[in-house]
């Protein structure tokens, strides 16, 4: 009551919205920010793994990298891209022979219909082309979140972030964005890593998971975060010397 009057509520669409809070994270920001500049530092342009001439052929190889190494995905696909790295040729290619190529994959008889399937929408429905939303790449035979996420990133310039094995292990091992599936790492690694990193953060963290902090043992001696990890399992408080590596060979095993 403000003079014998009732004091008038702000309507709620009228109210200023606050902007999402950040999920509370073991790491402060400062922390956040020096293990993402580290990362920078070590890989300054780190890449993907998978060997790839366009965006319908890094569509396939994603797909085809489900339950399967990046190794493995890229002796099998070589060959295959030579003779069709186009969505009609695959088509023209056929199922049977795709099934001939990816023989050496795990699942290879149901990621050769995906593929057909795929390359078939393609053509039908995107005039060959591959789409640039998320909204559409899911709409892909073989295609998920993950998949997609991938693309948007490596063909399309996009800051996504693609959960895989390493990511989802190091984001629960590491305390840094833990979470019981991968949509929802995914959601807290959005919200806590910098933006100024974002866009490389994909690759920073599963290079990190598949070369230091591997699935059986991580190996903290050659870690360059040792010191800032929060990670119950960590063996080592002393962080490895920041130098830049040496420049990624494609196709290198996991």
């Amino acid at each position: 009551m403000e003079n014998g009057k009732t004091k008038k509520k702000t309507p709620a669409a009228a109210r200023p919205r606050k902007a999402p809070a950040r999920p509370k994270s073991l790491y402060s920001q400062d922390e956040l920010k020096e293990i993402f500049r580290r990362f920078s530092i070590q890989r300054p342009e780190p890449k993907g793994e998978l060997e790839h001439v366009n965006p319908f052929t890094l569509v396939v190889a994603v797909a085809l990298s489900a339950q399967a190494t990046d190794a493995g995905v890229n002796k099998a696909t070589r060959a295959l891209f030579k003779v069709a790295d186009t969505p009609e040729k695959m088509l023209a290619l056929g199922e049977e022979k795709v099934r001939d190529y990816i023989k050496t994959i795990g699942l290879y008889r149901n990621k050769a219909r995906n593929v057909i399937a795929l390359s078939r929408m393609l053509v039908e429905k995107f005039g060959g082309e591959v789409p640039r939303t998320r909204e559409e790449l899911v709409m892909l035979p073989g295609v998920g979140r993950k998949t997609a996420n991938v693309v948007l990133s490596m063909a399309f310039g996009q800051a996504t972030l693609a959960v895989d094995t390493h990511i989802f292990r190091i984001a629960n091992r590491l305390r840094l964005a833990p979470g019981k599936t991968p949509d929802e790492v995914e959601e807290k690694l959005i919200r806590i890593i910098p933006d100024e990193y974002l866009y490389h953060a994909h690759h920073w963290l599963i290079l990190h998971g598949r070369y230091c902090c591997k699935a059986r043992r991580p190996e903290c001696e050659h870690c360059v975060i040792a010191d800032l990890c929060k990670s119950p399992e960590k063996t080592s408080d002393v962080p490895a010397p920041l130098v830049e590596l040496p420049p990624q060979a494609v196709g290198a095993t996991d």
